[in-house]
């Protein structure tokens, strides 16, 4: 092999040549990127998306009925006192008593305002053994969680002095304060431990303590940067700490990945015998480019999230994309810099019986070194292609089938908490006595004149409607907001935590009741919000824009694969496959999560349902990250090609050499998703078994077996591209310095291969 001076071309090859002639000025620049994106998010701060913001239809219009009038909605709590048998009575004295203790603790904390008897609000349960204290907590109700201690205290004490009643509360405040104290450090944690876990699989990938920082290093800068450019393009489109979340899990991934194919190519270039500049010249050309086709599929992937028109979508699609492109800018400008300014130095601090060579010397010339394993696997699938695509794409059909009845619905507070949490115990006790009680649906009724004899009539109609129409049992309440013209009426719905259920009763009282009441008088507005109504707009929003992110995202993947690769079967094939790994993983999903095989294994058991937003968000990720194994692998495979090995020697080459790195890219992904599937919110960990199956899928059974065997029947056809489409852009494989003076491949008429 020649270590000449060979030109290579691409955007990549020259990032990466001109980073390693200016290695200090390159890493300067990135550092005072990083430092720059931090100071001035930090200053500008963070503008999180709004209530109003979060959704379209009647809970939008609610909301900012709400914002506009500027009334602040405190945080509702509410005290369940219960008998524990039937003999105790909500009309004996021993109930009246604990009520009465119950209403002076809590006035007795100086927390809480609008203190209600169920005496007076008649809240008392059908069986006379369930009755309601309820109350608002002092201050802004996003930090009530952080002063309802006093208050849960309180209401502690009365039950210690009545030992045949339960006295639990429950509430917004109460809820925040649970959740963030069970969860709020298993998130921390969880967050935490990714990078430990990271470095611990590249150590054992590279076998040197230097080059498995190196990645690390790359991500969590990258994730740095766009932290504080978060903060500056909030000011623009709303973020908040789900996206925050999901930019973290994206940012590690793509970053280390993107790090691990570089820095896996470079070490291969100087096992072979090229001098570390040549090597990382190669390296810049061909994994640098196979970055940039990535970074860019996957960045157009995450802007799909953008079409859904839903806030909390928009934010987690633009912070991821942001990270994906720092991710890949910094892989093809920072990364070459230190690799030039460490040369052989990044092998330095070898782990004892992990380092694959004690010397790199000592494998000069000897290549890659290919893995075992899959060259085995690759024998007998490029042997018999046919039957390995038969079975292998009929397993991954198997695997999604289930997919096809999948049910997806907002997860109430016991499936998304089990009864892990004495709260969620209390929760299904209140649904109980009074169904729809713990979260009611919301009418804001806004008039020119909320006192008007009309406007008053109507809401004592509604109210009435509401609970002799099926909908609600009661009791209906009706808060006043004279200064402000508006209305709040408070519904609990039949069906309570059962969402098809309470969904029914939510459209009587949308379809039916309204119409005939608060309908008939002119210049009232009465949208519906609340938990069931926020789940029902949410379906409802996210339903309608399935088809044009799908599009968008399928179409601009294949527009990208098709320029990169100047291939139409190259793109198509790309499309499929990518389809099938995201529809096996769906099909993984709802067997565990809705039909409960194997949920024990997992702590899943009686969820019955996806969460609504997981579908589209997982299509969205997924096709974005398993285009890298696809590009790189595809890259590798065409590479080969080019310097004139046929099509299924090229396959064997490709597939075989990239397996160590896509393995352990495969390993690190997963390993980092599955610590969220170990989360206690279902949400969460139905989000990471999603995401660690797919990938784990797609590393094996796609790129693999499946990938091989199509592209081996395919044969020549693997790079065909109708002459009518050769004036597209040409954005192929930067040539790699044995292409150039070996010439381009050529099939059999002598004409260039158009790979």
């Amino acid at each position: 092999m020649v270590n000449g001076d060979t030109r290579v071309r691409g955007l990549a090859a020259r990032a990466g040549g001109w980073s390693a002639r200016h290695r200090w000025a390159a890493v300067g620049i990135w550092v005072l990127f990083v430092v720059l994106a931090m100071g001035l998010g930090s200053a500008a701060g963070r503008v999180d998306v709004k209530d109003s913001d979060q959704l379209k239809g009647e809970t939008h219009t609610a909301a900012k009925i709400i914002e506009d009038a500027g009334i602040e909605e405190p945080a509702g709590e509410t005290v369940l006192i219960q008998s524990k048998d039937a003999s105790v009575k909500a009309t004996d004295s021993e109930f009246r008593s604990a009520v009465a203790a119950v209403v002076k603790a809590v006035e007795g904390t100086g927390k809480v305002a609008d203190v209600t008897s169920p005496y007076d609000t008649q809240t008392i349960s059908k069986d006379g053994r369930s009755a309601l204290v309820q109350f608002d907590i002092r201050g802004e109700s996003d930090t009530a969680g952080e002063r309802v201690e006093p208050v849960l205290k309180a209401v502690e004490e009365v039950q210690k002095d009545h030992g045949s009643l339960r006295i639990e509360e429950i509430g917004g405040a109460s809820m925040m304060k649970t959740f963030d104290d069970a969860f709020g450090d298993d998130f921390q944690k969880a967050e935490y431990s990714a990078v430990p876990v990271a470095l611990g699989i590249l150590l054992i990938a590279f076998g040197a303590l230097v080059a498995a920082l190196l990645p690390v290093l790359l991500a969590v800068t990258a994730i740095m940067a766009t932290m504080g450019l978060m903060g500056i393009v909030s000011h623009v489109m709303p973020m908040s700490d789900t996206a925050n979340s999901v930019m973290l899990l994206v940012g590690l991934a793509v970053g280390v990945d993107y790090c691990l194919f570089y820095l896996r190519r470079e070490r291969e270039e100087r096992q072979a015998g090229r001098d570390p500049q040549t090597a990382l010249r190669v390296a810049a050309a061909t994994s640098g480019r196979a970055i940039i086709v990535s970074g860019v599929t996957v960045c157009v992937a995450m802007a799909g999230m953008l079409f859904t028109g839903l806030a909390e979508f928009e934010a987690m699609g633009l912070a991821s994309l942001m990270v994906v492109a720092v991710a890949m800018v910094g892989s093809v400008t920072v990364l070459p810099a230190l690799l030039s300014l460490l040369g052989e130095r990044v092998e330095k601090g070898k782990i004892p019986f992990l380092h694959p060579d004690s010397k790199l010397r000592r494998n000069r010339g000897q290549g890659n070194r290919e893995s075992r394993f899959w060259t085995a696997v690759l024998k007998g699938v490029l042997a018999r292609p046919v039957i390995s695509v038969v079975v292998a794409a009929g397993a991954l059909l198997a695997i999604a089938a289930p997919a096809l009845g999948m049910k997806t619905q907002q997860l109430t507070l016991d499936k998304e908490f089990g009864d892990s949490l004495p709260i969620v115990q209390t929760y299904n006790r209140l649904n109980e006595a009074f169904p729809g009680g713990s979260e009611p649906a919301e009418v804001v009724v806004k008039a020119n004149d909320i006192n008007a004899p009309e406007v008053k009539s109507a809401l004592a109609d509604f109210r009435d409607r509401a609970i002799t129409s099926g909908a609600s049992r009661g009791p209906v309440e009706i808060k006043l907001h004279d200064e402000q013209n508006i209305a709040f009426v408070y519904v609990p719905l039949v069906g309570g935590s059962d969402l098809d259920k309470a969904g029914a009763s939510l459209d009587k009282l949308r379809d039916d009741v309204r119409p005939a009441t608060l309908g008939k008088v002119d210049g009232v507005e009465a949208p519906i919000t609340g938990q069931v109504a926020g789940s029902k707009d949410f379906n409802d929003q996210l339903a309608g824009s399935v088809i044009p992110v799908f599009a968008f995202v399928v179409v601009f993947a294949f527009g990208l694969m098709l320029l990169s690769f100047r291939s139409l079967t190259i793109a198509a094939t790309s499309i499929v496959l990518n389809l099938l790994s995201v529809g096996a993983a769906y099909g993984i999903l709802v067997a565990v999560f809705q039909h409960g095989w194997g949920a024990s294994l997992v702590g899943a058991e009686g969820v019955g349902a996806i969460i609504t937003w997981l579908p589209l968000f997982l299509f969205v990720i997924l096709f974005g990250l398993s285009m890298d194994y696809h590009v790189f692998v595809v890259s590798r495979i065409r590479e080969a090609r080019l310097r004139g090995r046929t099509t299924k020697d090229a396959i064997q080459h490709g597939v075989v050499t990239t397996a160590g790195v896509v393995t352990s890219a495969a390993v690190i992904m997963v390993a980092v998703f599955a610590i969220f599937g170990t989360l206690s919110m279902q949400s969460m960990k139905q989000m990471g078994v999603g995401l660690a199956a797919a990938v784990l899928i797609d590393a094996t059974i796609i790129r693999g077996v499946l990938l091989p065997a199509v592209m081996a029947l395919l044969g020549e056809r693997n790079w065909y591209l109708p002459k009518w489409l050769h004036r597209l852009p040409d954005l192929t494989h930067d040539e790699a310095p044995e292409a150039v003076t070996r010439g381009a491949a050529r099939d059999d008429e002598g004409e260039r291969v158009p790979v």
